[in-house]
């Protein structure tokens, strides 16, 4: 775990840790990996660290920040106007562009970038969420304004799917998997915040476990009834949500609930849950500019980045790596040349093929790691015990490489070949390679380490003081039973 003082003991890493007698034992770790010296620089003063203030909670916020943000709001409407309906329920520029404003695009991307840097608006969005579920339902009962009884009216006209690429069953699967692509740049890189925030947890053995279990139930509620309400409120050839996705005009109305509650005639509701959209594009993000600095500062922590980036603040903020991560985001000036829906749908293929690349290095990682604890004999220690491994991983791991490889499965169709599409579905892909085959030539380090050089020690020492030293709160009433079950 990044960002703590973490010194092991010659005790720990050249005898047992834990009482540990079975198999090989630390011993067998190979120093010249470089890792563990790397960590045990952290705590040079001129640098400072990070502090373990998150709890439960401020992880889920995190996650959840990062979920709910233009890919629910805003890039649900071009699958939706895509596939239909069925195939989206299954699996900040754009929305500015809504209201007639003289104000240069620019000049918003600037406004929203400063703001990033030290602005989390969570609740906003988790209400106005909330709220457009029960619109949904009060709207499928015929309940607006103008007691138009919706149901799921769209699911029959124009249809529950539509076929893309191909006619028939064959064109109805192709709009699901489409569906399915598109929809990891909404959650595809969540999960994630969860465990970059591990090194700022109070207590990372009870509270991570916690976050992750119930960052699943909001996913559902958030994201999977909010795609339902989507498919109710709007039909899938709405002129103005085909308008937005097919000329990009700033006349388009920019999410499909900006649509529905326009085509609903409840007047005003619209202008206030687009800006609900913006300040949750704001606090998405938010939640990534903490990931990406984070993960600069790790880097820096085991040498892998110049320690410049290991600077904190007095509260325990890499400020440094905040600014690297902060300049990164200027790439979005280019919407002022190119349009904003379009730079839109480059950062979605783009971040979506990312993720997917990252979480094949993630599994693969766990099940390296996983076989370390086995060679040392510690795997029965194991403080969390997710259910159906080590299969669940090679069926994940399976999964998100047939996604990888098919993320612009698009462009290969006839007439559908364009090379901005092309390079924006799998520029990633060369890239990773170059970077990952470059740095094992660089530094001479093999592509494959045994289980007796794979590091499962560093770090350890300081997760189990901790958990030591952790006191559950204990409930005194159901309400608070509730509230930490919840947080």
């Amino acid at each position: 775990m990044f960002g703590r003082k973490e010194k092991l003991s010659k005790d720990a890493t050249d005898h047992e840790i834990d009482g540990v007698e079975d198999g090989p034992g630390p011993e067998k770790y190979d120093p010249d990996l470089n890792e563990l010296d790397a960590v045990n620089s952290v705590g040079d003063e001129k640098y400072g660290q990070t502090t373990r203030g998150l709890k439960s909670r401020h992880i889920q916020l995190i996650a959840i920040g990062g979920c709910i943000g233009t890919g629910l709001f805003v890039g649900t409407g071009a699958t939706l106007s895509t596939v239909g309906p069925a195939p989206l329920f299954l699996s900040a520029s754009v929305v500015i562009s809504y209201w007639d404003n003289p104000v240069p695009v620019a000049v918003w991307i600037t406004i929203i970038l400063l703001v990033i840097v030290g602005l989390n608006i969570f609740v906003i969005k988790i209400i106005a969420i909330l709220g457009l579920i029960v619109l949904g339902i009060v709207l499928f009962f015929g309940g607006g304004p103008n007691h138009d009884r919706l149901g799921f009216r769209y699911w029959q006209r124009p249809g529950a799917f539509i076929p893309f690429a191909a006619p028939g069953d064959t064109g109805k699967f192709l709009a699901f998997w489409t569906s399915l692509v598109r929809s990891g740049f909404a959650f595809v890189l969540s999960p994630e915040l969860i465990v970059i925030a591990a090194g700022e947890t109070e207590a990372p053995r009870r509270n991570i476990p916690k976050a992750s279990s119930r960052f699943i139930y909001r996913l559902i509620v958030f994201y999977v009834l909010g795609s339902l309400v989507i498919s109710v409120i709007v039909s899938s050839d709405d002129s103005l949500l085909l308008q937005a996705v097919n000329s990009g005009q700033k006349d388009a109305g920019a999410s499909p609930f900006v649509v529905g509650i326009k085509r609903a005639g409840i007047k005003a509701l619209d202008h206030i849950i687009n800006g609900v959209i913006l300040t949750s594009a704001w606090s998405a993000g938010n939640s990534f500019c903490y990931a990406g600095s984070r993960s600069l500062y790790s880097l820096a922590l085991t040498g892998q980045a110049p320690k410049i980036f290991r600077t904190c603040n007095k509260q325990g903020v890499p400020y440094l790596a905040v600014a690297v991560t902060a300049l990164l985001a200027c790439l979005v000036y280019l919407s002022v040349s190119s349009g904003s829906a379009t730079v839109f749908t480059w950062f979605v293929n783009i971040t979506t093929i990312s993720g997917y690349v990252a979480w094949i290095v993630v599994l693969i990682t766990y099940l390296r790691f996983r076989r370390g604890l086995e060679y040392n004999g510690i795997f029965g220690q194991r403080p969390y015990k997710s259910p159906g491994q080590p299969y669940t991983t090679y069926a994940a791991l399976f999964f998100f490489i047939i996604l990888t490889l098919t993320n612009g499965f698009q462009v290969f169709f006839p007439g559908k070949f364009s090379a901005s599409s092309f390079l924006a579905a799998y520029i990633t892909l060369p890239i990773f390679i170059v970077l990952y085959i470059g740095h094992k030539i660089w530094f001479r380090t093999p592509i494959f380490y045994p289980a007796s050089k794979i590091d499962i020690w560093t770090g350890k020492e300081e997760a189990d003081r901790l958990e030591e030293m952790d006191v559950p709160p204990v409930a005194r009433n159901i309400w608070e039973k509730i509230w930490f079950w919840i947080a």
